[in-house]
């Protein structure tokens, strides 16, 4: 359970947005959407090898 606690003087929007950065950095609801249909081990090496190469392209294109 996520609690934040609003500091007085504080206004609503800023704690909302407290709490959906928490939320986020939780990864509660990345892992829901992954859980919601089984995949494979096999696709997940593969989704994951891909995602390294494009990573790897990026900090090449940045290098030069």
């Amino acid at each position: 359970m996520i609690i934040i606690k609003v500091k007085e003087g504080e206004s609503i929007d800023r704690a909302l947005r407290r709490y959906k950065k928490k939320f986020e950095r939780t990864g509660i609801l990345k892992e829901k959407r992954a859980r919601m249909y089984y995949r494979k081990p096999s696709e997940k090496r593969k989704e994951e090898q891909k995602k390294a190469v494009n990573r790897q392209k990026h900090y090449a294109r940045e290098n030069y």
